[in-house]
């Protein structure tokens, strides 16, 4: 059991080559230009139909700190905002959250910034947050992305079959998931 409010007050997180900041009302201009111009190919990967309005997600930003069940941030990458991740969907009865990064761009893939980011979220929600299990989904077409998560530890638990439709073309989402001993045992492997 974890507190609801578990995410009230939130750090910043560093993790190998990446920085996450709160989202929030300050650094929304840099939230909104990665939704609003995003990737065709990240929009298919991450199956975001939808398109935002500049004031709908201005006000997403800005009351993000006011949701203490939930961690919004955005990835930089030196000054440059790579993306955005999340732990969401607290269940704090069972120590249980969700997770979901994107990219904004597949120009940002392939250099490790999803990777150091998944991993400083990993380290904040088991060493700090004290949270048991961490959940996610990927559809079947991102295997990059799936390939990324197993190195952070992540293990395939099931398939949620034709989750997705794409361009005429059913697509399932796997999921995914890490235990906090998994995460202990995989941190104490790789100390020296």
């Amino acid at each position: 059991m974890v507190p609801s409010d578990l995410f009230r007050d939130q750090p910043t997180l560093h993790g190998r080559g990446v920085r996450l900041v709160l989202l929030g009302a300050e650094n929304a201009d840099d939230f909104i230009q990665g939704i609003i111009d995003l990737d065709p190919r990240v929009r298919r990967l991450t199956g975001t139909h939808r398109t935002f309005t500049e004031v709908e997600l201005r006000a997403f930003a800005a009351s993000r700190p006011d949701h203490h069940d939930r961690a919004d941030r955005l990835i930089y990458a030196d000054d440059t905002c790579v993306g955005d991740c999340a732990l969401i969907d607290l269940d704090p009865d069972n120590a249980e959250v969700h997770y979901r990064i994107a990219l904004n761009s597949m120009d940002f893939t392939d250099r490790g910034y999803g990777k150091a980011a998944t991993d400083a979220v990993l380290e904040y929600a088991f060493e700090t947050a004290g949270i048991h299990r961490v959940a996610l989904e990927v559809f079947d077409v991102n295997t990059n992305a799936r390939r990324s998560y197993e190195k952070s530890g992540f293990v395939r638990e099931g398939v949620w079959r034709e989750h997705l439709r794409w361009n005429d073309a059913w697509h399932d989402a796997v999921l995914m998931s890490i235990l906090n001993e998994e995460y202990a045992l995989r941190s104490e492997h790789a100390r020296p």
